[in-house]
Parts: C-alpha cells; sequence; structure tokens
C-alpha cells in the first residue's frame, strides 16, 4: 500500500515530462493554432449549452503547464468532456505546448 507522499511524488513525475513540454511551448505558434478554442475560451462570461449548459472559463493568463495539462488529460480520456475531448484528441504534443504556452502570456 503505497502512501500519500508516494502517491504524490509518482503524480509528480508522471507529470513532470509534460510540464516540461509545456515550457518549450512557442507563443508564437499557439497564436497561430488557437482558432478552435478562441470561440469559447476567448469570449467573457460565455455559456455553451453542449453537453449541457455551463459557464466556460477564459483560459487567458493560467499556467501553461495546467493548460498543458489539462489538454493532455482531455486527449488521454481521463477528463471528460466531449467538445475538448474530440479538440484534444486532434492535438499533438506540440500543438498542446504550444498553445499552453500562448495562453499562459494572453491576458
Amino acid at each position: 500500500m503505497f502512501h500519500k507522499p508516494t502517491w504524490l511524488a509518482l503524480g509528480l513525475i508522471t507529470a513532470l515530462p509534460l510540464a516540461l513540454h509545456a515550457a518549450a511551448g512557442d507563443p508564437q505558434a499557439g497564436a497561430k493554432k488557437n482558432s478552435m478554442c478562441v470561440g469559447c475560451h476567448g469570449i467573457e462570461g460565455y455559456k455553451t449549452a453542449f453537453p449541457t449548459v455551463y459557464h466556460v472559463p477564459k483560459i487567458g493568463g493560467q499556467h501553461a503547464e495546467y493548460i498543458a495539462l489539462a489538454l493532455a488529460a482531455y486527449k488521454s480520456g481521463a477528463r471528460e468532456h466531449p467538445t475538448m475531448t474530440g479538440i484534444a484528441a486532434q492535438l499533438s504534443d506540440q500543438d498542446i505546448a504550444d498553445l499552453a504556452a500562448y495562453y499562459a502570456e494572453k491576458r
């Protein structure tokens, strides 16, 4: 049986390559790839009705590591949302890093 610190360490070790990869993202390349994101995440107070009505968060200024991990989780199916899963499934690791870098710089 693992103790909580062991699980935390395993989680950090697993997430580290993604976080490092996100740091290598190119924000200028991300700006050219964000057309699928900006329609929902670029509108203040935007709500969508699929699959249910919910508030869509603005992601500008969010930490690149968080965005990269979230996109990777949607891509792998560990995090579920039909629209985000479909979008993330089309992204390469470099696309994810670039988008994360772009949105981390955007306010």
